[in-house]
């Protein structure tokens, strides 16, 4: 059995400096996080995810968001404000992250010294020790740090296997972790000549979830609900003869969602966010 796994990276052009405050007070802190959508149930056919997404989701909804759970775990720390937790990045449902990151303030009171880095990752690891997310680094910001719009660069990995015959084949380890593709061979020179147009800065609309409503705020710069999985469909799809480089080309020019054959969208739990970095000369990153 082989794994593949194919990097794609999103830059944007943004400063962070780290600040350390002083005792009592509001202060900001960034936030590391590690998580899987270990499903609760899981078959061949039929794929329920643990979490809706990263982001929140309302009350009453059976299934919750991973801020959900981390605005959760802060609140039991009983800091005095209201927290809210900001994500940097956005995955979509049934969708890994080896390295997420977020901020929030929080504020004890005021003859009470600031949480130690080391004391806020292990009272928070503790308190979602029943989750399958992890808090892997804590440290302080200064307060106009956003862990969205201050960040320089997000890569995604994609985890593929092939050669499998039958299920028996893959590790129980790999359930829910990778994109099996049973009893294929895939033709990988193809690929890296699709997946070679695929690379620098182009108009990605074509690639975009036709489910989305939102507007789009730049095509070019921003990474849309289900790109990397659309993208990652259509160069399988290459592998497997049933599209042509040209043909992904084409695609990509028509910069129409509707272009898209539905049926090549890569399923969610293959595609991993492996790192957020910033520009502090990498020392506010953490890379898998």
């Amino acid at each position: 059995m082989q794994y593949f796994w194919t990097i794609f990276s999103k830059d944007q052009l943004y400063s962070h400096v780290p600040w350390h405050w002083g005792i009592g007070g509001n202060y900001r802190i960034s936030v590391y996080i590690s998580f899987k959508t270990t499903p609760p149930v899981s078959t061949e056919r039929h794929y329920l995810p643990r979490f809706t997404g990263v982001m929140k989701s309302p009350p009453h909804q059976a299934l919750q968001g991973v801020q959900n759970h981390l605005e959760n775990a802060v609140r039991k720390l009983k800091p005095v404000n209201e927290v809210s937790v900001f994500i940097s990045s956005r995955t979509d449902t049934g969708v890994h992250a080896l390295c997420n990151s977020a901020h929030l303030d929080i504020q004890r009171r005021g003859d009470k010294p600031p949480f130690t880095e080391q004391v806020l990752t292990d009272a928070l690891n503790f308190i979602l020790k029943p989750e399958p997310i992890r808090i892997t680094k804590v440290h302080c910001v200064q307060k106009d740090f956003h862990a969205r719009y201050r960040a320089i660069s997000r890569t995604y990995v994609y985890r593929l296997a092939t050669g499998a015959r039958r299920h028996t084949e893959l590790p129980i380890t790999e359930k829910d972790l990778c994109w099996t593709l049973w009893d294929t061979k895939l033709n990988i020179d193809a690929m890296r000549e699709a997946g070679a147009l695929l690379q620098g800065t182009h108009d990605f609309s074509t690639f975009r979830a036709l489910s989305s409503d939102a507007p789009i705020k730049s095509p070019v710069k921003t990474m849309e609900l289900v790109q990397v999985r659309r993208m990652v469909g259509a160069l399988v799809a290459v592998g497997q003869g049933k599209l042509s480089v040209r043909q992904v080309q084409d695609l990509l020019h028509s910069r129409d969602s509707l272009a898209y054959p539905q049926n090549m969208v890569a399923p969610p739990y293959g595609l991993f966010l492996i790192n957020v970095e910033y520009n502090n000369s990498g020392k506010d990153s953490f890379f898998y």
